[in-house]
């Protein structure tokens, strides 16, 4: 089967694309957002290939996964197909909803020939989906194997761009955890972070580094701390159970389905929060055993094979 996706998501696209397909990635010569090609900081198997959009024209296309507004027409723009109507198509949404809880429309919810795949069960029921046949297909994560070590008495969090997300990803709750356990931020656009919140360069450093080289760095790490207020599950959380890590976590969105009693701790209290990070910094042992458990949940729930069987079965459905 030939799909079409755009390069939008990274670590997700990682595992979609370990697939049995072939995965037809826009690309263009500035590689820009519509047109970033194969990833430069993952590893993508060469079933996944690079096509201009005069390629696109000619090229057979039996499916066109769609993960963002505009890719409706981008798509039908790039190939002279239209989405839902000439090709089959699905359409697969990230995030939660930008507005309110209760009144956020989704784009797709005035057609019903495109469904709409969510990636947390919270993000269906938060949205409106309208007439959008809608289904959840959870993250699946590929294992970058046990590597927690735990060495450094610090706890690790993973967001890109917290000074513009701002309260979305809790980066305002940083000073506050900070006084509790030093931190290291990592992800995109994080310099000047410390400065950002008053912190001292030692209670909160910040590292933007690659794949290969961001696992390791968050393993030494004592445990991981999730201050997400609101957001899609992230897969940073998941990685870092994969990884070992036990998790302080606030207890929001689909974070309590994620990680279970005994694989850390997730609630709204910050005395709550701040007795476990005391805790797992004081014992070594204790940080152990909790991230054992996170890595035995995430791998029975969220392992790559179970997710790419869940996609197998619905692009089935779709193009029969």
């Amino acid at each position: 089967m030939n799909i079409l996706i755009w390069h939008v998501h990274g670590s997700w696209a990682t595992s979609f694309v370990q697939g049995p397909h072939t995965y037809l990635v826009p690309v263009t010569p500035d590689r820009g957002p519509d047109g970033l090609g194969r990833a430069a900081t993952w590893q993508w198997p060469p079933n996944v290939r690079e096509v201009t959009s005069r390629e696109l024209r000619e090229h057979p296309i039996d499916l066109m996964v769609l993960q963002r507004p505009h890719e409706i027409a981008l798509a039908h723009d790039w190939t002279g197909r239209r989405p839902g109507t000439d090709v089959p198509a699905v359409y697969v949404e990230h995030n939660s909803p930008d507005g309110t809880a209760v009144g956020t429309r989704h784009p797709l919810a005035g057609r019903d020939d495109v469904p709409l795949v969510h990636v947390t069960h919270f993000n269906r029921l938060m949205w409106d989906n309208g007439r959008a046949p809608a289904t959840v297909i959870e993250h699946g994560v590929i294992d970058p194997g046990p590597l927690w070590t735990g060495a450094e008495p610090r706890a690790a969090v993973v967001v890109n761009d917290p000074v513009r997300r701002g309260r979305t990803t809790g980066t305002d709750l940083l000073p506050h955890f900070a006084r509790v356990a030093p931190l290291d931020v990592f992800g995109m656009r994080t310099d000047g972070l410390a400065a950002r919140l008053g912190l001292a360069p030692d209670r909160c450093r910040t590292r933007d580094l690659p794949q290969d080289g961001l696992h390791p760095a968050m393993a030494r790490c004592r445990f991981y701390l999730h201050p997400v207020r609101w957001t899609s599950l992230g897969l940073s959380l998941l990685e870092a159970m994969f990884l070992g890590l036990p998790v302080v976590a606030l207890d929001t969105t689909e974070v309590r389905e994620a990680v279970p009693d005994g694989a850390g701790v997730v609630s709204n209290r910050f005395e709550v929060l701040d007795e476990a990070m005391h805790a797992f910094l004081a014992d070594h042992d204790h940080a152990r055993h909790a991230g054992e458990r996170a890595r035995a949940a995430v791998q029975a729930r969220y392992g790559v094979q179970r997710f790419l069987d869940d996609w197998e079965h619905l692009m089935k459905e779709v193009t029969r």
